[in-house]
Parts: structure tokens; C-alpha cells; sequence
């Protein structure tokens, strides 16, 4: 069921915003973001929220060919460069420069969200996704996940599906 609540440090996200308007069922997850963490974002998250890493993704903008498109993988495995290029239709993909992918995104890194992003991106979810009822994503701050159905992250963000996670 949606928490329909709005806290004043998480609730008014874009992502959350987005996820309420298309009327989908998500939960919010707020968190204490550690700076001095080594864990990095994404398997810091998962061990916040009480999640196994393999139902939490990480939101990886890349270039692709010159032109950006949004990765999003379980944290605790990379994303694969070649295959991200294959499932975009392109040749050659590398991450992209975190200006860039702020700019187009309108978050932060850590806390970039693949929904309600400023620019609609291209993107590609790793199809281990689709093995779970629900998978976690960034709710567009560092600090703040939200849970999702894999079908609803597909369906607002225009993603393909495809095996782009390596270890």
C-alpha cells in the first residue's frame, strides 16, 4: 500500500511526486546517510533499510554513443558497460561525467533517482529485477529509498529490460 505521507526532508521528491501521480503503490524509506560510510551508496542503503543488496538497484547515468542513458543495477554488482551499450542499440558506453548526469537528471549522485528525472533518459533495468515483488531504487535524495513493483519502474521510466549487472 502507498504511504501517501510527505515528510519535509523526503516526501516532495520529483521521484515521489511522479510515483503519486501515476497512482502506483510505493513505500518510503528514509534513512540516516553516513558521509564517512565505505560502503558506498547503494549497499549502504540496503543495510539501512534492512534489505538484501540484491533487491536494491543503483541508478548509473552513462554515455552511450554521445548520448546519456540510465543504467540501474543491484548495488551490490557493477553495471556492464558493453552490455548497457548492446541494450541501447549503441557501440560504446562509459559512465557519464557526474555534471552531466546532474544536469540531466536534476539529482545529486547517490541520490539519483531513475523516476522523475528532468530529462527522460533512455534506460535500461537489469532483468533480475523482474524476479522480485518489489525492488528498492533511490527516491531522488542520498538518504531515501523508495520500494517499488519492477513492472511500475518499467512502465514510468520506459526502461528495456536486460542483463546488464556483472560482478
Amino acid at each position: 500500500m502507498a504511504k501517501k505521507s510527505r515528510s519535509a526532508s523526503h516526501g516532495g521528491t520529483p521521484a515521489v511526486v511522479a510515483l503519486e501521480n501515476a497512482g502506483v503503490p510505493f513505500t518510503q524509506h528514509p534513512y540516516e546517510h553516513d558521509p564517512s560510510s565505505d560502503l558506498g551508496y547503494g549497499l549502504e542503503a540496503a543495510a539501512a533499510i534492512g534489505v538484501e543488496p540484491a533487491r536494491v538497484f543503483k541508478t548509473l547515468v552513462s554515455d552511450v554513443d554521445g548520448r546519456l542513458v540510465v543504467g540501474i543495477v543491484p548495488v551490490d554488482r557493477k553495471l556492464d558497460l558493453k552490455a548497457l551499450a548492446r541494450a541501447a542499440g549503441g557501440k560504446k558506453a562509459s559512465l557519464a561525467e557526474q555534471g552531466a548526469a546532474e544536469r540531466a537528471t536534476g539529482y545529486v549522485v547517490g541520490g539519483i533517482s531513475p523516476l522523475g528525472q528532468k530529462q527522460r533518459l533512455a534506460t535500461v533495468l537489469d532483468e533480475s529485477a523482474l524476479a522480485f515483488d518489489t525492488v528498492y531504487v533511490s527516491g531522488g535524495r542520498r538518504g531515501f529509498d523508495v520500494g517499488v513493483a519492477p513492472d511500475d519502474l518499467v512502465r514510468l521510466t520506459g526502461a528495456t529490460t536486460a542483463a546488464v549487472a556483472r560482478d
